[in-house]
């Protein structure tokens, strides 16, 4: 904050940085989870990435939360989401992944599925399309883990880029 390293000396070009931090709307205690917002917020976080949202009604209610706060107002909120493989990873996930939620009826649309990796797609692009028409939100972050190959699949057939327009030149 100051330009200067530890030991003292001027830093001559200090770094631009767009600070962020990570929450987790999904897990109890849900009550707590605004106000611990608002004390990242507060610390000087700029942005806030959610682990992944699988749990639509949950993260609606959070942000009723968050935008009734005007927390919406003072820091951009990134959804995460990603691609399940199928019922038995949904269900390791949700077991033994700290902060992750998968409610019961999708991994029962997992189990149904005739095509597991295709309806785990599938589900993560209506959850985009869910997502974005959420007030407060600024975008998501697809998180494919061993799944990088269908990423851009999923932007594409969720609609994220139509009427999209540049924000940086590359």
């Amino acid at each position: 904050d100051q330009g200067k390293f530890l030991s003292g000396r001027k830093i001559t070009r200090p770094p631009q940085l767009f600070l962020g931090a990570a929450e987790n709307p999904c897990i109890p205690p849900y009550d707590w989870r605004p106000e611990r917002l608002a004390k990242k917020v507060e610390a000087g976080a700029e942005f806030i990435q959610t682990n992944y949202i699988y749990d639509i009604p949950l993260f609606e209610k959070f942000m009723d939360r968050v935008r009734d706060a005007g927390l919406d107002e003072k820091v951009f909120i990134i959804a995460g989401v990603g691609p399940i493989a199928s019922a038995r990873a949904a269900r390791w996930m949700r077991s033994n992944v700290p902060g992750i939620h998968i409610p019961d009826h999708v991994i029962e649309r997992m189990e149904k599925a005739e095509k597991p990796a295709e309806e785990g797609k599938k589900i993560c692009i209506e959850l985009i399309q869910q997502i974005r028409d959420i007030a407060g939100v600024s975008g998501v972050h697809v998180m494919a883990y061993r799944r990088e190959h269908v990423v851009s699949e999923i932007i594409l057939e969720s609609g994220a880029l139509k009427g999209r327009k540049r924000t940086r030149s590359s």
